[in-house]
């Protein structure tokens, strides 16, 4: 069976990632997300938590090493065979590092975002095996994207 990091930062990256839980009940997995000062919906099973991060905070190139760091060692604990990921910062060196060894990643676009991209969304767009959106307006700024609807 394979198993399946789902990835997202806190706040609305966070619920819209356990709008999955239906997948989390059934494949082998686990959560990485970032640590807060309020109390999460935690979902069933593993989770392991990152450092907040803000690319505009003086500290964000060191907390990025952190959270590369930290990615590393619950990549290489857990071992995915799939990375699905509603962003942001934080959750970009767990979607590279499953690239690199060669693992399916899915991105999932911001319920949000309805006509303009996340500058996670665009980074992850480049290497994404599956991308996702939520709205068929988003087409036009990702042309290869996947419409479903949301998952909401």
């Amino acid at each position: 069976m394979k198993k399946i990091c789902f990835a997202a930062s806190s706040g609305g990256h966070y619920e819209q990632l356990l709008m999955l839980r239906p997948l989390m009940e059934v494949y082998d997995s686990f959560i990485i997300t970032e640590k807060t000062n309020y109390q999460t919906n935690q979902g069933s099973g593993k989770i392991y938590y990152l450092p907040q991060i803000n690319r505009r905070e003086i500290l964000a190139f060191f907390k990025i090493i952190i959270i590369i760091l930290k990615s590393l060692a619950i990549y290489l604990r857990e071992k995915p065979d799939i990375i699905i990921c509603t962003g942001v910062l934080a959750m970009v060196p767990m979607c590279l590092l499953g690239k690199i060894f060669g693992k399916k990643v899915i991105y999932i676009e911001s319920f949000a975002k309805v006509t303009s991209a996340t500058l996670t969304g665009k980074f992850v767009y480049k290497f994404a095996d599956q991308f996702y959106v939520q709205w068929e307006s988003m087409k036009k700024v990702y042309p290869n994207a996947i419409y479903l609807g949301g998952i909401y």
